[in-house]
């Protein structure tokens, strides 16, 4: 994952134009949400989340973690 500047939006945005927001997962995956100018939540287009579910019945947090594990050094650059 690389890390886009075009893909961070502040938290007060992401609340006051959520259809915005929605657009930009549309066109780029994924949007990384900042609070306090910090990365905090990731918006992720549904289809490419159910492509990082290997298993029918896999738990929401070991995906979580591998998709962190993952991206880890992109979520570090972020934090900085």
């Amino acid at each position: 994952m690389n890390v886009n500047i075009d893909n961070l939006v502040s938290i007060s945005e992401a609340n006051q134009n959520f259809s915005k927001v929605a657009r930009m997962v549309d066109e780029k995956g994924t949007v990384v949400i900042l609070k306090n100018n910090s990365p905090r939540y990731v918006l992720v287009d549904y289809n490419l989340f159910r492509q990082n579910i290997t298993a029918g019945d896999a738990d929401v947090d070991a995906v979580a973690s591998r998709i962190l594990s993952k991206h880890i050094k992109a979520f570090e650059v972020l934090a900085k």
